[in-house]
């Protein structure tokens, strides 16, 4: 009998990360892994909270909410883009149950993780990896073993397999030191039910949609996709009811399509990963330590060339340099973005229901990062990069 693309995929995540097939879990989105992960959890030690970060998407937050838990925002470091070490050492409350560490754009740095993890595990918290933009890789310790407890990754929109727009992955650590809790949340891992056949559908003609939707004229477009998203015939990147703390659907698997289309793209993960290599390379070549006006996370410039970011996160001095930045960088005919601004990206319409209040000043760096973010594309050739890197240092320096 012909092994499924699900049983594939596993053991194709299994093999990339030097794992088993059966420690990983398979989603129809990252979130809904998440969000189980943290049913489980409350149902087994309680409400309470998940230390976590604003400067994310809202759909990295909606899980937390989702379950009933409430997001703990801790500041992030500008050396990372993920919690700042230094914070969550000073102390998590004790109704602590996860702490989230986000591997933006792919940055990983074992050194702060084993710092995060140690806080977590000091108040009998779990840790979970974000991995949304580094699918296949896990934060390792100096023994070479996985640092967290559970990793989760995504093969979404924008993320780092291109032609896969849905699906998502979880492993549990097999050598999670609680085996009790390991063993429910992997219970409930495993009895998802199988994807909706609407959303399969959805999912099967999203590409097409995308074809159709981006051929309109802008008006055209937007009332085409509000009507299907209405009809629940496009399954849209972030939902307006993600935006307030919502999850509009139950934790659900895969289909076969949706791993077909996830194995395909790992298939090519290496050359991916290697033209992301190089642009990161070519970046640093001219945005040197040196270059006035343009920050890098520390990270970033010690991993160097052997980190392979889904974009090049740098920090400008101001948003109207940032947006000049994008703005060159589109004329150029590139694609920059502003993650994560404004916070919870692309925006809470309900701030209160994230538990976040935009006017408080508790997240100094939080708030200074997203203000100055520019986000460079590294999907293109390196001399490409090497172009935009000139422009963003030219108009840093007030060019």
């Amino acid at each position: 009998m012909q092994d499924s693309a699900q049983a594939k995929l596993r053991r194709a995540l299994a093999e990339r990360t030097g794992t088993e097939p059966g420690d990983w879990y398979l989603v129809f989105k990252a979130r809904y892994g998440m969000e189980q992960v943290f049913r489980t959890l409350r149902a087994a030690r309680g409400d309470g909270r998940v230390a976590t970060q604003l400067y994310t998407c809202c759909t990295a937050v909606d899980p937390i909410t989702a379950a009933g838990l409430a997001p703990l925002y801790l500041d992030v470091s500008p050396d990372t883009l993920a919690i700042d070490a230094a914070a969550a050492e000073q102390g998590l409350p004790a109704d602590t149950r996860a702490l989230v560490i986000q591997h933006s754009f792919g940055i990983i740095d074992p050194a702060s993780d084993a710092r995060l993890c140690s806080a977590a595990h000091a108040v009998g918290a779990i840790v979970m990896e974000d991995n949304a933009h580094c699918v296949g890789r896990l934060s390792r310790g100096a023994d070479g073993r996985p640092l967290v407890d559970v990793s989760v990754h995504s093969f979404g929109v924008e993320k780092m397999l291109p032609a896969s727009y849905f699906g998502g992955a979880v492993w549990i650590n097999p050598t999670w030191q609680d085996a009790d809790l390991r063993a429910v949340v992997v219970r409930d891992l495993a009895a998802l039910p199988q994807l909706d056949p609407r959303l399969d559908k959805a999912a099967q003609s999203y590409r097409n949609q995308l074809r159709v939707l981006t051929r309109l004229p802008r008006g055209a477009s937007h009332a085409l996709r509000t009507r299907m998203e209405r009809k629940g015939t496009f399954e849209p990147a972030v939902a307006p009811s993600e935006q307030r703390a919502q999850l509009p659907y139950e934790p659900q698997g895969v289909s076969e399509y949706i791993a077909q289309q996830a194995l395909a793209g790992l298939s090519n993960l290496d050359a991916t990963e290697a033209r992301h290599r190089s642009c990161v390379a070519a970046y640093l070549r001219v945005l040197t330590p040196d270059t006035p006006g343009v920050e890098v996370p520390a990270a970033v410039r010690a991993a160097g060339e052997s980190a392979p970011l889904l974009r090049l996160p740098v920090t400008l001095a101001s948003t109207d340099q940032a947006d000049r930045v994008i703005a060159k960088v589109a004329q150029m005919g590139f694609y920059a973005v502003g993650w994560y601004r404004p916070l919870l990206s692309p925006g809470a319409l309900d701030p209160a229901a994230f538990g976040y209040d935009p006017a408080s000043d508790a997240w100094p760096q939080t708030a200074r990062l997203s203000a100055g973010a520019v986000d460079l594309p590294c999907d293109i050739q390196p001399d490409q990069a090497a172009q935009i890197a000139a422009a963003v240092a030219a108009i840093a320096a007030g060019e």
